[in-house]
């Protein structure tokens, strides 16, 4: 699997997607270890562990190693372990039990006068005669063991969410400088507003008045005031603004998807405040467009860690 690394100043900045899979698996004569992680989109960082009996006094240990490897997301985590062993468990054999089934059938027999046919392949399938224990393992032993494979694992689950963190990254460095235009677009057109709203009222006015002559100084307050109204000033500098720190925060790595998800809200309030001002149909357009590519970045940025 490729992996694309951005690089500033000599060191590797990554971005991770909240989805991933990693798997890895461990066998020799005495053990089979797998594990398996699986992840999904969550607001915060849960663990959802299936694991053998034995592996329970981990879990606490488990969480502690994959939260070097993940920020956020639902992760399922999976191990099965296979014992090669002959020694696993071992069979004990309670003597005193057996000895009181014994006694109380040679005393049946007597006090009923029946035969006595207990024999010594019926004793041992008498409850409790002979029982299976699992030998006592080491535990330290034990997770090194698991420790290894889980890391090969979480490595392998990693590289795949940084694979698809590259992609979105790259998406959404595409969609930002089509925001970007859009807003230089809209920049460049509001003193064509003011100016053809302008030459309209000039207009207006001349046919109103005829041959009057026109107040130049009354024009020219109404179009100060139709500009205030239209100004998107504001607007536009806070977008650039928003677009600049997102592309910066995309350049800082892994665990933004919060940071991003903030900057979103921001453009979408600033791109609502610019369509509610404009009375020109262009702009409004450009608007619309905008608000259309915010809402794609709010849905990559859902995928982000």
């Amino acid at each position: 699997m490729t992996l694309y690394v951005m690089r500033i100043g000599g060191f590797s900045i990554m971005i991770y997607s909240m989805t991933g899979f990693g798997r890895a698996e461990e066998q020799n004569d005495r053990y089979k270890i797998t594990v398996e992680l699986k992840s999904v989109n969550h607001r915060y960082l849960e663990f959802n562990i299936k694991a053998p009996k034995k592996f329970s006094l981990f879990e606490s240990s488990i969480r502690n190693l994959l939260k070097e490897y993940a920020v956020r997301g639902k992760i399922d985590v999976f191990i099965s372990y296979e014992d090669f062993t002959a020694g696993s468990v071992t069979l004990n054999y309670n003597r005193d039990v057996a000895a009181q089934y014994v006694n109380y059938a040679s005393r049946m027999a007597e006090e009923f006068g029946l035969s006595n046919d207990l024999t010594v392949s019926r004793l041992m399938g008498c409850a409790d005669v002979l029982t299976m224990e699992e030998v006592a393992v080491d535990e330290e032993e034990l997770w090194k063991e698991l420790e290894a494979v889980l890391r090969k694992a979480a490595e392998s689950f990693r590289a795949t969410r940084n694979a698809e963190g590259e992609n979105i990254r790259n998406d959404l460095y595409a969609k930002l400088d089509h925001m970007n235009a859009d807003v230089e677009k809209i920049i460049e057109r509001e003193p064509g507003i003011i100016e053809e709203y302008k030459t309209r009222l000039r207009e207006k006015t001349k046919e109103l008045l005829e041959d009057a002559q026109i107040d130049e100084g009354r024009i020219a307050a109404e179009v100060v005031i139709f500009a205030d109204k239209i100004c998107t000033d504001e607007e536009t500098v806070r977008l650039q603004s928003h677009i600049k720190n997102m592309r910066e925060a995309l350049k800082n790595g892994d665990g933004i998807g919060r940071k991003l998800d903030f900057l979103a809200q921001e453009m979408n309030r600033e791109a609502n405040t610019t369509l509610s001002k404009s009375n020109d149909r262009e702009t409004s357009e450009i608007a619309v467009e905008l608000k259309t590519e915010i809402e794609k970045i709010r849905e990559q940025i859902q995928n982000i860690e």
